[in-house]
């Protein structure tokens, strides 16, 4: 695990070239009104805006219905207490304020505002965040430096009428909390019967004893430490009131002496501060968290090295029962924001403990066994905490968290229809999403090696380095070594003894290549000396042959050829799959939204069969991304209005389709509106489809490459592909001139076989 850790670690240049490109950071804003004619302008602003300024000055509950603010978070902090890098200034704060933004918005559809106070003085903090409860619907304090934070934590839930959450207090405290609940479970133990002892006197140390409290915990159950060994009753030295409240009567002054038959541990500290010896003094079956980011208080193989019978979870994504953040503050505040909570109190908090600790026992889908590193997920000792990526977070957390806040009286509009809002929430993000994370998991719970047929481009470089730091496997660089190697200089990118480098004219499998090669081709006018020839200078013949004698599991080209042509050199080495169709589809995802178009590049003016191997190959490839596929054939006319020779192809293919007994949705014609908007379908109540379409076939593919390249320039969705399916090796082939990143994704996809 060690060396896997060190791989799927990004590089500075990566990280500072993800923030740099396009638009710098992480977050725009965007409206949500048309601003397009002096009318649209009149109603957002003057004169029209008068209205709802009138009615909330007469009635302020009608805020949330007229404004942004019941979707509204601010992400506040100064700095003091920048991740695991310390004390850095406000402004050195603000990427990890965007990111936490970005957050809000992927995992639970907030919008997010990162507001930065460059001030140490508690009360000139407080003092500048208490007058911005009219903007938000919620505050979300994040690192600074404890005792502050309780301080500031305290006064501003005193002002404000709004939820004010310090996430890294209790949003590490809610995932560590429900972690435990289902340890004590497996071990046989009761939460008001066992010993606990916390390494780590800070935010989120209290908090985390704070909760446990709340939750059954007796106080006198708990050992808190922190650098100078045990707080106890009467110790002097490097206290305060908050350390004070859980001073202990113990004999015990020492980490280690402390753990001396413990049941559990929660470490919040730093590297190294348990050794095995420690983990081998505590009780039958321990429950060690060791939390310390980047690196745990002890690792799980060196617990392993000793106890076998250990319960172990970290803060690390790359070992099982990560305490992650990210499974608590947005789906908290998603539940708090929709009833209007005054505040989130500890029974919202313990809801959300208990609810993802209830998550993490019931059976466990596919689409969130591939997201965890490929293993079959089951209630256990490495599972007692659900994958960030768990589809199902959306749904389960903020309606216990929704409820808990009615009970306890702090919501101002409770929800009437639970069942409603909960169909509610699933519709809020597309699955899309996960999917891509998830099939990114699987490629690396099983690496694979993919040719980089363009391996003396500096993108194609960054590419192949990425590919390898992420954890998906080795890549193969096609190119002059000696320009290979200058590039990943200009780059400022380490050469990894794991690269692997080719130059056709240089290799000795040449001559082999060209036999294969020439197998193939002798009956289409080519003779050897022509296929040796085309593996010495054409790079993607030469890839493709790599893939096609299994030297490498899949390949990526593209960059430096038009599409047409790169397909070409492809097609003459690798064939379809038998009984498939070769086609190309491109993943749009606009606004949590995600739709397959196809067929994108290989069929200019496909017939009405192949329109329909089209709908069939794109709805394979829809359930690969997790998508269960309504199919439309688009058209510029619906249902026969207007009529065009066109048009009769594609309703003479959805009789095929009929013929055909598919097992998915699909329909059409349809124009592409209709198609993807709930309520111009309803105006055609025979239409078969359930709702809107995710898959959309076009009737040929200039229509398909069109459509989509303006969805990426003027709708700024991002586009995915376009990706090739139903060939019988795993190729993916780029847009000429792609970007880094987008050749990484095809990249992980091509190790993935989408269209396997």
């Amino acid at each position: 695990m060690t060396n896997k850790s060190q791989r799927t670690r990004i590089t500075a240049q990566e990280a500072l070239q993800f923030h740099s490109q396009g638009k710098p950071g992480k977050l725009e804003i965007t409206p949500t009104k048309p601003l397009l004619t002096q009318r649209d302008l009149a109603l957002a602003y003057s004169p029209g805006v008068a209205v709802p300024v009138e009615a909330i000055a007469e009635n302020p509950a009608l805020v949330y219905d007229y404004t942004n603010k019941g979707n509204l978070v601010a992400v506040v902090s100064n700095g003091t207490a920048i991740l695991g890098l310390g004390n850095l200034g406000a402004l050195a704060s603000k990427p990890v304020m965007e990111g936490k933004g970005a957050l809000f918005k992927r995992f639970a559809d907030i919008d997010a505002m990162d507001l930065l106070v460059d001030t140490e003085d508690v009360e000139q903090f407080i003092n500048c965040v208490r007058y911005l409860g009219p903007t938000f619907g919620g505050i979300n304090l994040e690192d600074i430096k404890a005792p502050d934070c309780f301080i500031i934590e305290e006064r501003l839930k005193e002002l404000l009428d709004i939820p004010v959450f310090h996430d890294d207090q209790h949003g590490t405290a809610i995932i560590a909390a429900a972690g435990l609940i289902n340890a004590l479970e497996l071990t046989g133990r009761d939460i008001a019967n066992f010993s606990l002892v916390v390494n780590g006197a800070g935010a989120a140390g209290l908090a985390c004893i704070e909760l446990l409290c709340a939750l059954g915990m007796p106080r006198q159950n708990v050992v808190l430490c922190d650098t100078k060994g045990v707080i106890y009753e009467g110790r002097k030295a490097g206290m305060n009131q908050w350390k004070s409240g859980f001073a202990s009567k113990t004999k015990a002054r020492t980490l280690a002496q402390a753990l001396a038959g413990a049941d559990a541990f929660f470490g919040l500290s730093a590297k190294g501060a348990v050794t095995a010896e420690m983990v081998a003094s505590m009780a039958p079956k321990p429950i060690i968290f060791a939390m310390a980011n980047p690196d745990p208080e002890i690792t799980p193989e060196e617990v392993q090295a000793v106890r076998d019978d250990a319960i172990v979870a970290t803060g690390r994504s790359d070992y099982p029962n990560q305490v992650n953040n990210v499974l608590g503050f947005p789906f908290i505040f998603r539940g708090a924001l929709d009833v209007q909570a005054r505040t989130i109190n500890d029974a919202m908090k313990i809801a959300a403990a208990q609810a993802l600790a209830a998550l993490a026992r019931e059976d466990v889908p596919d689409a969130v066994t591939t997201a965890f590193l490929g293993r079959r997920l089951t209630f256990g000792p490495d599972y007692i905490i659900p994958a960030p990526f768990d589809p199902r977070l959306i749904s389960r957390i903020p309606p216990a968290v929704a409820q808990a806040a009615m009970e306890s009286g702090v919501a101002r509009r409770p929800i009437v229809d639970m069942d409603g809002y909960v169909s509610r929430l699933k519709g809020r993000l597309d699955p899309v999403s996960d999917w891509l994370q998830s099939i990114f998991e699987a490629v690396r719970a099983a690496p694979k090696r993919v040719v980089f047929a363009d391996g003396e481009e500096l993108a194609v470089i960054r590419a192949a380095n990425a590919y390898f730091t992420q954890g998906f496997g080795i890549p193969i660089l096609i190119g002059s070594e000696d320009a290979i190697r200058r590039g990943f200089h200009e780059a400022g990118i380490r050469m990894r003894a794991e690269f692997e480098i080719v130059d056709p004219r240089r290799s000795p499998l040449a001559e082999e290549f060209a036999d294969h090669l020439y197998a193939r081709l002798q009956r289409r006018g080519y003779l050897r000396r022509d296929c040796l020839w085309m593996v010495k200078n054409e790079r993607y013949v030469f890839a493709s042959l790599m893939v096609a004698l299994g030297l490498a599991q899949g390949m990526v080209a593209g960059v430096t050829r038009n599409w047409t042509s790169a397909f070409e050199d492809v097609r003459r080495v690798i064939d379809a799959k038998p009984g498939r169709h070769v086609i190309g589809v491109s993943l749009a995802l606009s606004r949590g939204r995600g739709v397959l178009v196809a067929d994108t590049n290989v069929h200019d003016m496909p017939t009405a069969e192949e329109l329909a191997n089209i709908a069939t190959e794109a709805a394979n490839a829809a359930r690969k991304f997790g998508i269960e596929p309504r199919v439309a054939l688009l058209a510029y006319s619906t249902f026969g209005q207007p009529h065009s020779e066109r048009t009769a192809q594609v309703r003479e293919a959805v009789r095929l389709l009929e013929q055909g007994d598919v097992d998915f949705e699909f329909d059409g014609d349809l124009a592409a509106d209709v198609a993807l908007s709930p309520d111009l379908m309803k105006l055609y109540p025979f239409c078969r489809l359930s709702g809107p379409a995710n898959v959309l076939v076009m009737p040929a593919f200039h229509a398909a490459s069109i459509s989509t390249k303006m969805l990426g320039v003027l709708g700024g969705a991002t586009i995915i592909g376009p990706l090739l399916v139903g060939l019988e090796k795993s190729v993916q082939i780029s847009a000429l001139g792609a970007k880094d990143e987008d050749l990484l994704n095809l990249a992980a996809l091509a190790a993935y076989d989408l269209g396997g």
